[in-house]
């Protein structure tokens, strides 16, 4: 047996792919010991805090993800902030290798006019708003009777259903009771959301799409005129069941007779519509203006010079997310990512960052799903293992004792460390803390849990003395 120190690893970002990427290294062959980072008080990153509340079934990947940090062998330490608290240099003194896994949470650039006018928001911050996220603020200004949702995937879904949903039937859910209280005097009658191509290239999940037909007095509305299917859209649905589903959905809506609409909210889906410019007077949103656009036989569209105005008071763009750099990091600032192949961190001139590694969205860019987002993981570990061992794809076993480079290597040394800086860093108990808080706040309510924002002083905290 080694008497070797385990390697010690540090994971920056507690959300799923910090997560997965822990765990897939904790069973390897490696004796390893792992810290995952977290800047926020608590971990769990875009599923706490970036789900929609009436989602229960996805924020069910909690389960999962609470199962591998509650054993025991991945140490928390969240409210810790990377660039602030604790620096890459910091980090190499007590830890052989660095993976980050920090994500995407900014919301990608639409570059029209009137796109920065008082009542245009960015998705991702409308989101992290409902979803009580510490770095907002705990109001938001729902004065629109008409609002625009420009984007063409699940996230743009989300926006628009919670924008028309009535706050009561929201009230079984997680939702903060700031959030319900605003969203109950929202005076919204009308939510349209534009896509610039066709039905069969929107980026909906089925699923989600039908869940929009059974949300309670709000009618989905969409328009015959904006359903062509070209070629590459024929294409497209004949080799995905996926595209297939949904294309049947928003046909079936076509269908329905409108004098059926009765509800005192619609929730209205354009396709063929690009977005063109924000109109605004004195500073405010008072419209929206799309282009109509025309498929191009490939599935792609062109602008067909026709505009159309729409009177909204507020424009939401959910056009994706883009990853922050981090100090010291490697970053693409047109890809929002940093820059590394198959997860090891490259330089400018395309040379290994030794021991630093990237997992997830920050990794890859914002896009897969949960299953991406594992593979994703089992890459970067993979390389991690073979860059402290020595060994490649197919070789002989190496030396598992290898890749020790920390020059602290204690696991008490890091926190002492935070400790004498005043980091008021949390662990698991902290988490479960809060936990059983939420939990207690829902069950007098007759609910799972109420989320409230967690501050670290809200959770007690016990730590080594410096």
């Amino acid at each position: 047996m080694s008497t070797t120190r385990p390697l010690r690893v540090a994971v920056v970002g507690a959300g799923p792919a910090g997560i997965y990427a822990s765990d897939i290294l904790s069973k390897t062959d490696l004796d390893v010991s792992i810290d995952l980072f977290e800047r926020l008080p608590a971990p769990f990153g875009l599923v706490r805090y970036g789900v929609a509340p009436d989602h229960p079934r996805i924020k069910q990947i909690i389960v999962a993800l609470h199962r591998v940090l509650s054993r025991g062998d991945i140490r928390l330490l969240a409210n810790v902030d990377y660039g602030v608290d604790v620096k890459l240099e910091d980090l190499r003194q007590f830890y052989d290798a660095v993976i980050f896994s920090t994500g995407s949470i900014k919301d990608a650039e639409l570059d029209i006019p009137g796109i920065d006018l008082d009542g245009s928001y960015g998705a991702a911050d409308f989101v992290s708003w409902y979803d009580g996220h510490p770095d907002v603020p705990r109001t938001w200004p729902l004065e629109a009777e008409q609002v625009a949702v420009i984007g063409a995937g699940n996230v743009a879904l989300d926006v628009a259903r919670i924008l028309a949903k009535h706050a009561d039937d929201l009230l079984p859910t997680e939702v903060p009771a700031n959030v319900y209280e605003i969203l109950k005097s929202s005076p919204v009658t009308d939510v349209h959301v534009f896509a610039r191509r066709g039905p069969a290239q929107v980026k909906f999940s089925p699923l989600e799409l039908r869940e929009l037909g059974h949300v309670p007095d709000v009618d989905v509305v969409v328009y015959p005129e904006d359903f062509d299917f070209d070629e590459g859209s024929e294409a497209a649905i004949n080799s995905s069941n996926q595209t297939k589903q949904v294309v049947k959905t928003l046909v079936d809506w076509t269908l329905k007779d409108p004098a059926q609409n009765t509800a005192s909210r619609r929730l209205h889906l354009h396709f063929l519509n690009a977005p063109a410019e924000v109109l605004g007077e004195n500073g405010k949103v008072v419209g929206f203006r799309t282009e109509r656009t025309a498929l191009q036989g490939d599935g792609t569209s062109k602008g067909t010079g026709e505009f159309i105005d729409w009177p909204v008071q507020a424009v939401y763009r959910a056009v994706g997310y883009f990853g922050s750099a981090l100090p010291e990091i490697p970053y693409d600032d047109v890809k929002g990512v940093i820059t590394n192949r198959e997860g090891r961190v490259v330089d400018i001139d395309g040379n290994q960052v030794p021991g630093v590694y990237a997992t997830g969205w920050i990794k890859r860019g914002p896009v897969g799903l949960i299953g991406h987002t594992k593979s994703d993981a089992s890459e970067t570990v993979r390389h991690l293992v073979e860059d402290v061992t020595g060994v490649g794809d197919g070789e002989a076993p190496g030396d598992l004792d290898g890749g020790r480079t920390a020059t602290h290597g204690a696991p008490e040394a890091v926190t002492e460390f935070l400790a004498g800086k005043g980091v008021e860093y949390i662990e698991w108990s902290g988490w479960e803390l809060l936990d059983a808080h939420e939990r207690a706040l829902g069950e007098a309510e007759g609910r799972e849990r109420v989320k409230v924002v967690p501050r670290a002083e809200m959770i007690s905290i016990s730590r080594p003395q410096a």
